[in-house]
């Protein structure tokens, strides 16, 4: 007995990166899956796809809501958000793509090589995580949350196809700081599963680390579609 190997987060059930590398690649498969589905049913009837954007925009704000401050983490609720996300994500990009040909590759291309750029700046030291650095950028997030929600009312109520600023400069401008911002987001995701694997969090976490590192990529796609939408008009 004594001669056996010392137990590791595997055997003592903590979070490991294989495990948040492949509940994240799972999570992104399931995003991709129904999101083929939400682009198939929008371009075969847009008011249904009209349907699975405004409802599944509400959707995915509810359950990441519950995601959050639920006391207890849910695998469900988890599966079920990039179920959710997956078929906005579809409807959102196949109306985009009719409107703006060709800005979801690009957009895709662009969240790729981000999120590639991003990840090896923080593993070479060029973007540090300090306790200040997470102060700041959860609040520019928290920030940029209601100025969403009140340019969403205001593109609604005044027929405005990307609310303030419109396609302008002043319009760009905003687009680029989403795209920066959710970039940004992105470190404090990895550093998040760093500390996490660090501190030996309890192994069922890594749904929750996953789960926070779709959001950022699905949340940077976004604001690519919408920047070079906005630029292409």
């Amino acid at each position: 007995m004594y001669n056996q190997p010392s137990a590791g987060p595997v055997d003592t059930g903590r979070v490991t990166m294989d495990d948040v590398i492949m509940k994240t690649m799972g999570l992104f498969a399931l995003v991709l899956g129904f999101g083929a589905v939400g682009w198939v049913v929008s371009a075969a009837n847009p008011q249904i796809g009209f349907m699975l954007w405004m409802g599944g925009m509400i959707a995915t704000l509810i359950l990441g809501l519950v995601i959050a401050f639920k006391k207890t983490l849910s695998v469900p609720l988890i599966v079920g958000y990039a179920v959710v996300e997956g078929l906005f994500v579809g409807a959102v990009s196949q109306f985009f793509e009719q409107q703006w040909d060709g800005v979801v590759p690009l957009a895709a291309m662009a969240t790729a090589g981000t999120f590639i750029g991003m990840f090896l700046a923080y593993k070479v030291g060029l973007i540090k995580v300090t306790a200040k650095f997470r102060r700041i950028v959860t609040m520019m997030i928290f920030g940029y949350a209601i100025f969403a929600v009140i340019n969403f009312i205001f593109a609604m109520v005044t027929n405005t196809p990307f609310g303030f600023g419109g396609t302008g400069w002043l319009g760009i401008g905003i687009s680029l700081f989403a795209v920066g911002l959710a970039s940004v987001s992105l470190a404090l995701d990895f550093d998040m599963i760093e500390r996490a694997i660090a501190t030996g969090a309890p192994q069922k976490y890594s749904w929750l680390l996953a789960h926070g590192l779709i959001v950022t990529v699905v949340w940077l796609y976004i604001e690519f579609l919408r920047l070079f939408a906005r630029m292409r008009e």
